[in-house]
């Protein structure tokens, strides 16, 4: 019996509390997620280093055979890769500042000011949210149009400088934070503007970050809105640029899969250095909406 005993208080921890344990069926199921996640980007670098007949073969060629690298470099040849890169840098970068600056000052209004008509103001802004975004491609276009913006970078940035979601996501962020450090400000002098840039928008820098990546990705990656304004390759941004390698007869599938390996590159790298914060951000705007 006092052995019983012995084991019994070994197995507990420190604490005095059973360890709990995971069960093997949440490891198995997150395994399984994990690589029908991952698949597609393997099989993408994977077909980007076969030829032509390895990858249409039926069944599918697993491991390149012959491993060909010539690929990437048809790429460069087959498009004007360095031109389109630079239009989508500009775009993401461009969007991305203007996405961020406008959400931002939007969302602090809408969680901190007080003004006639804020309640129903924000209500038609998640209106937007609920409406499928193709519906506002004609008069998006019309607009470019007036304005003499199509077949130009300009065009693709300006529809793409604010958004319901964003503006939804720093709300969050700004009504999290105490209304004690606002007073306190204001106590010591501070005006509206100095509150909003000394105060409050540093410790709504995780929102920030996260809403940061999203805009990236989502400029980096547009794909409906950029193909319908350019017509020119020389204004297309990647996204566009890889979708003109498609043919009706014939698709050169290993030079695409490389062209599309060689633009997820920079996206992997803007992840890895923000993953920390964009986790982070994510994990608050979620326990807060």
């Amino acid at each position: 019996m006092s052995e019983t005993r012995t084991v019994a208080a070994a197995a507990e921890s420190p604490t005095g509390r059973r360890p709990r344990r995971q069960p093997i069926v949440v490891h198995v199921v997150l395994i399984i997620g994990a690589i029908a996640m991952t698949f597609p980007f393997i099989w993408q670098v994977l077909s980007s280093l076969k030829n032509f007949a390895g990858a249409t073969a039926v069944p599918p060629q697993w491991v390149p055979d012959p491993w060909v690298f010539t690929n990437f470099g048809k790429v460069l040849t087959s498009m004007p890769f360095l031109d389109m890169a630079i239009n989508s840098l500009v775009i993401t970068v461009v969007t991305t500042a203007g996405h961020v600056v406008l959400c931002t000052m939007a969302g602090y209004a809408f969680a901190r000011m007080h003004f006639v008509g804020r309640g129903a103001l924000f209500i038609l802004v998640l209106s937007v949210l609920m409406v499928p975004g193709q519906l506002f491609l004609l008069p998006q276009y019309e607009i470019i149009q007036a304005i003499g913006w199509l077949d130009s970078v300009p065009g693709i940035i300006l529809p793409g400088l604010f958004s319901a979601f964003g503006t939804f996501l720093m709300r969050q962020f700004f009504m999290s934070l105490p209304a004690e450090l606002e007073e306190a400000a204001r106590l010591d002098g501070a005006n509206q503007f100095q509150i909003f840039f000394k105060v409050m928008l540093p410790l709504a820098k995780s929102g920030v970050i996260a809403l940061t990546v999203f805009s990236v990705l989502g400029a980096w990656n547009a794909m409906l809105w950029p193909l319908i304004v350019t017509s020119t390759q020389e204004r297309m941004p990647l996204s566009v640029g890889l979708s003109q390698m498609l043919g009706l007869n014939f698709t050169d599938y290993p030079t695409l899969m490389a062209g599309s390996l060689m633009a997820t590159i920079p996206m992997i790298v803007v992840f890895l250095f923000l993953q920390k914060q964009f986790i982070a951000g994510i994990a608050f705007s979620g326990s807060k909406g």
